[in-house]
């Protein structure tokens, strides 16, 4: 069982490689935004928990966002991988993590970083925004605050990663081809 942690600033490239490799490997892509997304909008009790925190404007607790995820990876226990994408983004949740994963009889394989220069991720945002809609990717100053917010709290998982020899930084700079084939030389090495 291969498990990855992707990783990346905003508008690296990180869901279109997760799908891709989903695909290829044959793993179960876990968006934590997706998870949050569909247990609210279905009113399960963890989705309703969560909202009456955001609703609050208050960081939905480390304990019910694992459970959102337990409750994903029991629902695919017969899973080659996961491919966890938005988590975790703190140590405490990376330990976390872990720990769901012993349950499982499983571990977190490694955590995969695309790297991309600032300015290469600032066009792409705008060139997004000009078809998503996303208010967040219009806003060039918006942008820049997101990846400040991104290196600001990602530099304290880089460093836990690295310590168990479980971090790899891919450029994240190419085609779609280019970098899904830099991510499998990593991954067939797992």
């Amino acid at each position: 069982m291969k498990n990855i942690v992707l990783f990346g600033p905003p508008g690296a490239g990180k869901g279109t490689q997760a799908e891709v490799l989903k695909e290829k490997y044959q793993l179960v892509h876990i968006s934590t935004g997706d998870v949050f997304r569909y247990n609210i909008k279905n009113e399960t009790e963890l989705g309703t928990l969560a909202k009456s925190y955001m609703d609050k404007g208050h960081l939905v607790p480390d304990e019910v966002t694992i459970n959102m995820l337990n409750a994903e990876v029991e629902k695919n226990a017969d899973a080659n991988g996961f491919i966890f994408d938005g988590f975790p983004r703190t140590e405490a949740q990376a330990v976390a993590l872990a720990e769901l994963m012993e349950e499982k009889e499983s571990q977190i394989n490694a955590m995969v970083a695309l790297e991309v220069d600032d300015e290469v991720l600032v066009g792409r945002l705008l060139e997004r925004g000009k078809s998503s809609g996303r208010a967040d990717d219009a806003n060039e100053e918006v942008i820049r605050e997101r990846i400040a917010e991104y290196y600001r709290k990602t530099d304290i998982l880089k460093n836990y990663y690295q310590k168990q020899d479980k971090y790899y930084g891919v450029d994240g700079v190419g085609s779609i081809k280019e970098i899904t084939e830099r991510l499998s030389t990593v991954i067939d090495r797992l």
